[in-house]
């Protein structure tokens, strides 16, 4: 898979899983009980006991039933590893231009960490294929609708504090998708089930109906 090819399918369901636990038993756990829920996109966030070795037994039994990246990704050297353990697209929390470049050394899509307009152009400079809105909890939807009129060609991604009952606010406002932790994943597989079922149908209504074409649209990635 190409790099667009790979950020379309990580974020077709608007949202992608951000798994980030104490111990690899319990992000496998975590992991296997989104993607029985339907999750079809998430991240192995490295600041997890052996959060690569998890990275590639998912990668390894899923396939291309799922894509499966690494998160907390903060230089050259941990984005490298991380490609070499299969992830299929890697997260950071900052904008660095050697993780970029790293990632797309090796065909890897690179989501990149921004928290204001100035370092959304620069990341859209340096060739980022979406923009990590981080912290999402410092800002609001509305806040992010400002911003697209100004970049509509930035491809946001608001992370960190977005729940369920918000997340189709990001969308609605412009987000290309939204990135989610335990507000997903907390609790037992049934209740995880409901909830991602549940959340799924409403960020696909949530979307605009005619997005700006280009990098602040999922067509960007359209074949």
């Amino acid at each position: 898979m190409y790099r667009w090819e790979i950020t379309r399918a990580a974020l077709a369901q608007r949202v992608f899983a951000i798994v980030r636990s104490e111990t690899y038993d319990e992000a496998s756990a975590t992991a296997d009980t989104l993607l029985s829920a339907g999750i079809t996109s998430l991240e192995i966030s490295l600041t997890t006991p052996f959060a690569l070795e998890a990275v590639t037994t998912l990668a390894r039994e899923l396939g291309d039933d799922a894509i499966i990246g690494a998160g907390t990704v903060l230089d050259a050297a941990s984005a490298r590893m991380a490609v070499d353990a299969g992830a299929r697209f890697l997260v950071s929390p900052h904008l660095d231009a050697e993780v970029i470049r790293t990632g797309h050394r090796y065909g890897i899509p690179v989501f990149a960490g921004v928290a204001s307009p100035t370092e959304m152009v620069r990341g859209l400079e340096l060739g980022a294929d979406a923009l990590k809105l981080f912290p999402a909890a410092g800002h609001s939807p509305g806040w992010l609708r400002d911003v697209r009129a100004a970049l509509p060609q930035a491809p946001l991604v608001p992370t960190g504090g977005v729940t369920v009952e918000n997340a189709p606010e990001w969308i609605a406002a412009g987000a290309v998708a939204v990135g989610m932790g335990a507000a997903l994943s907390a609790g037992d597989r049934d209740t995880v089930t409901k909830r991602a079922a549940a959340l799924l149908p409403l960020l696909a209504d949530a979307a605009p109906p005619s997005m700006t074409p280009g990098l602040g649209s999922l067509d960007l990635y359209e074949a």
